[in-house]
């Protein structure tokens, strides 16, 4: 697109002063304030509110002129600051190595950037690695809040909506229905996402909500009251087939990934089932995975290798890692299905 064809206010941009991307807001009708999508609304209101290294940065709100063949039909858009990276797209490329230490600074970016947000009583609701942006200097950025919400720490019951956050990084309380959540259900993401910084690979890809709950119980045990005090008054917990019997295994099942302890530890602690028990980013960042050798590193050097920007949407697919003791299928798979799981 030509800057020629952008204006903002009653401004039109003869030149760009440096490289952006544009989020398109298709509109049916500019003259109908109606028209104009609540979320985007919403993702305005926010990202204009949060100014932090880690979360990404909303520069402009501009538009298209109008066209002689439609006047009264245009295109909004939100431009962002240029990142040259997501991390799905990273972790797409076998030849993109993660040292710990920069696994560590990438973790440590993330963390700082929720931290940041939900000291600001926001949550992002849409934890998942294409939603992580990398500069070609090695900062993270929180990307895509188009499902994010205010909440509130006063004692104020919330009543949000559960069907936020895509299927394999939603937290097992929104998947029974919680509505009166918090800042846990980012913190269950950012914990999906640190084992994928190892796997390579999404580590829990359910087909269906009941699916993601059985994936969710054989790592993180049997969903029960006696794990999760109050569990049972959930809308969903008594209408679904729950596995039974479970015994937790996220650093059985992790270690071959993860050699790590105090990385190990930490991931256990932020897949922690029951949302009051599980680790805040406060401290997360104060965990001793971050504090003891190799310490975070700059990510700059790695990220120089490779010049081309990589983005899951560019990638292909990426493949399941085998687990070394497990058992090859017993029979061929479907060639009309498509399944990526780790465990």
């Amino acid at each position: 697109m030509y800057a020629d064809d952008i204006v903002y206010g009653s401004q039109r941009f003869i030149s760009l002063p440096q490289k952006v991307y544009f989020q398109d807001i298709p509109l049916y009708d500019i003259i109908d304030i109606g028209a104009f999508p609540i979320t985007a609304l919403r993702e305005i209101k926010i990202l204009q509110l949060l100014k932090n290294e880690n979360v990404v940065e909303l520069l402009e709100i501009c538009r298209t002129k109008a066209s002689p063949y439609n006047r009264w039909k245009s295109t909004f858009y939100l431009v962002f600051e240029f990142c040259e990276h997501d991390l799905a797209g990273l972790l797409s490329n076998v030849n993109v190595k993660f040292t710990l230490g920069e696994i560590k600074k990438v973790m440590m970016q993330l963390l700082n950037g929720l931290f940041f947000i939900h000291s600001n009583k926001i949550l992002h609701r849409d934890m998942k690695a294409a939603n992580i942006l990398i500069t070609k200097s090695g900062v993270l950025k929180l990307a895509d809040f188009g499902l994010a919400r205010a909440f509130s720490c006063k004692g104020m019951p919330n009543r949000y909506t559960n069907r936020v956050v895509t299927l394999w990084y939603r937290p097992p309380e929104l998947l029974l229905g919680e509505r009166n959540y918090g800042p846990a259900i980012d913190q269950w993401g950012a914990g999906c996402i640190m084992a994928e910084m190892w796997t390579r690979s999404p580590i829990m890809q359910g087909n269906t909500e009941q699916h993601q709950l059985q994936l969710i119980s054989q790592l993180c045990g049997s969903i029960t009251p006696d794990v999760w005090p109050g569990v049972e008054n959930l809308e969903l917990y008594g209408k679904l087939e729950l596995p039974k019997g479970q015994k937790r295994k996220v650093k059985e099942r992790l270690k071959h990934y993860i050699k790590d302890q105090y990385a190990l530890d930490l991931l256990d602690r932020l897949l922690t089932l029951d949302p009051t028990k599980r680790i805040d980013t406060d401290s997360a960042l104060n965990h001793d995975f971050f504090w003891n050798d190799p310490m975070p590193c700059d990510l700059t050097p790695m990220l120089s290798r490779h010049g081309t920007s990589m983005f899951e949407y560019l990638a292909p697919p990426r493949r399941r890692v085998p687990h070394p003791h497990q058992q090859p299928p017993k029979q061929p798979p479907n060639p009309d299905q498509h399944f990526e799981r780790i465990f």
